[in-house]
């Protein structure tokens, strides 16, 4: 792929209505992208399904929900959970009695992680049986699912599982210093790709962001078939990120988060989208904007790309929207630091030639260099540091702001999407958020 493929205008809903049903696959957490789609199906009277990721004991035995937890998160999803354990990866599986790839970083510290060596025949094993859990746990929850979707409806398939970093004792110091890391506290991410540890740890992003996609998209193939002989129809959706669109002096441009050690896992994630529409199946990875998540906070800086969206809704023609908008986020500043003093900051940070050089779309997902890092981790801290509260911050209010346009994005463009990989740029956001404050 040479560039990204931009949705490029606000799609209706044409198909999905009340009594179709909306299949969230990925459990609903916190904060995150899912909640605006699962609104816009709610919005459009659809039945809510969703599954479990299942919870861990403490001897790391993967059990289904108990009654209170189920019931808690059936309250969290507004709908039916089907109570079976999906929990992708395996990083926590293993033969009987061996050790599972987290046992096996046990004596991994931050002073011989980039040494250490893993067994892969043993890591291996651990994966296969790890695909082998989640496949025939899948098989059970379609034959469950079937049985939940009435005669000639529609369905929508939303694919929401990401991540998989294993529980390693010692990632989070090494996390932070591979994408918080200044000065010579720094640690280049390269050095991660070439261990032993990010070769693990992208096999583990594959099987949770991508190959469960694949998974889904096999073993729904029968129900599939039932459905749209029954004349339902059927979509798929994903969410990806590759990279985003933004405002920069004036004009929208690629650009992207560096270093996004999931971007191989995304990539793949498009390729199983790409391989389903070639044989005729309506599936779409949707990369969307960067947003602040429980997950996405380990990327110090991934923030500073939201800010442009400000100055997007009055591009696109916000008005008075737009201006509250604003004077929302003028009031999170300290009283003697102005909004357009942030907008001016981050746009001399994207414009800089050190960021420019990484936005490179062909060449995505690039590693990170020390000039790059203290550039985005600095320009975040030092924003950051201009609010009243630490915890109210401008990237927050937006933040929310594109997980309400990108669901309403997703569920219009399903319909009749154009492609099996499509970018959400600030522009379509805005125009939708603006259309929908109208």
């Amino acid at each position: 792929m040479k560039h990204s493929i931009p949705l490029t205008a606000l799609p209706e809903n044409t198909v999905f209505g009340a009594g179709d049903v909306f299949v969230l696959f990925g459990e609903l957490f916190g904060r995150g992208y899912a909640t605006g789609l699962i609104d816009a199906a709610k919005a459009a009277g659809m039945t809510l399904v969703g599954i479990t990721v299942g919870r861990r004991e403490d001897d790391g035995a993967l059990r289904a929900l108990t009654d209170e937890e189920l019931a808690a998160a059936e309250d969290n999803l507004g709908g039916k959970i089907i109570n079976i354990p999906m929990m992708a990866g395996f990083d926590m599986d293993a033969p009987e009695g061996g050790a599972t790839p987290t046992d096996m970083l046990s004596d991994m510290t931050l002073d011989n992680w980039q040494e250490y060596k893993l067994d892969w025949d043993k890591v291996d094993a651990c994966r296969e049986i790890g695909t082998a859990r989640f496949v025939q746990s899948l098989e059970k929850v379609m034959a469950e699912l079937e049985g939940l979707i009435p005669a000639g409806k529609n369905v929508f398939f939303a694919h929401t599982m990401a991540g998989g970093i294993p529980r390693a004792k010692a990632f989070l110091a090494i996390a932070n210093r591979i994408y918080k890391g200044r000065g010579a506290r720094h640690m280049p991410s390269q050095a991660l790709m070439d261990s032993d540890l990010g070769k693990l740890i992208l096999q583990n992003f594959d099987e949770v962001t991508a190959n469960s996609f694949g998974h889904l998209l096999e073993h729904s193939a029968a129900l599939r078939s039932k459905i749209e002989a029954g004349g339902g129809q059927v979509r798929y959706t994903a969410y990806g990120y590759h990279g985003t669109r933004v405002l920069i002096d004036g004009a929208y441009q690629w650009q992207t988060y560096t270093s996004y050690t999931q971007g191989y896992a995304k990539m793949n994630l498009e390729g199983f989208a790409q391989k389903a529409w070639e044989q005729g199946v309506k599936a779409t990875v949707f990369n969307c904007p960067e947003i602040r998540t429980n997950s996405s906070d380990v990327f110090a800086g991934i923030e500073l790309s939201l800010v442009p969206l400000l100055e997007a809704y009055r591009k696109e023609g916000g008005g008075d929207w737009a201006q509250g908008v604003w004077d929302e986020c003028q009031a999170l500043l300290q009283d003697d630091v102005k909004l357009e003093d942030i907008l001016a900051t981050v746009g001399a940070y994207q414009q800089n030639p050190v960021m420019q050089s990484f936005y490179n779309f062909e060449a995505w997902p690039m590693q990170n260099s020390l000039e790059q890092v203290e550039m985005t981790v600095g320009t975040s801290a030092d924003i950051v540091a201009l609010h009243k509260n630490r915890k109210e911050l401008v990237s927050d209010v937006l933040s929310a702001h594109v997980v309400s346009a990108t669901g309403a994005l997703i569920f219009g463009a399903s319909s009749d999407a154009d492609g099996p990989v499509l970018w959400l740029d600030h522009d379509l956001v805005a125009q939708q958020l603006i259309a929908a404050h109208s």
